[in-house]
């Protein structure tokens, strides 16, 4: 009889569980945001006079929409106009926004945005040799 009861309590708890594990075969995998479209910040033509160059980082969020949003300078490049320059191109760029279960989500991104000085001077630097 106790056995009889054990099987049927073994039965029940099977047919709770839907007939096994689930079927990964319809689960879609997470994507990261891709950059689509991210042309460069214009360099500060004052500052190239000056040999000057730094790496800014940012922190923002891709939306839904693969827009940028909350764009912030999380680490300074140590000039200002630099950074300001950082912000602005960014909040141009578009991307493909991440996905889970193959639905787009707003997900955070840290960006570094490099600038390196020409390596030909541009004629205005002149002026200030003088």
């Amino acid at each position: 009889m106790r056995t009889a009861l054990l099987g049927t309590a073994l039965l029940a708890l099977l047919a709770a569980c839907e007939g096994g594990p689930p079927d990964t075969s319809m689960m879609v995998p997470p994507t990261q945001p891709v950059a689509l479209d991210t042309p460069p910040p214009a360099y500060p033509a004052e500052l190239a006079c000056f040999d000057r160059g730094g790496t800014v980082g940012l922190l923002m969020k891709i939306g839904v929409d693969g827009s940028p949003a909350d764009i912030r300078v999380e680490t300074s490049s140590g000039h200002p106009q630099l950074d300001q320059s950082a912000l602005d191109a960014v909040q141009g760029w578009k991307f493909r926004p991440a996905t889970r279960n193959g639905n787009p989500v707003a997900t955070d991104l840290r960006v570094p945005v490099t600038f390196s000085p020409p390596d030909v001077r541009p004629e205005m630097c002149f002026q200030y040799d003088e």
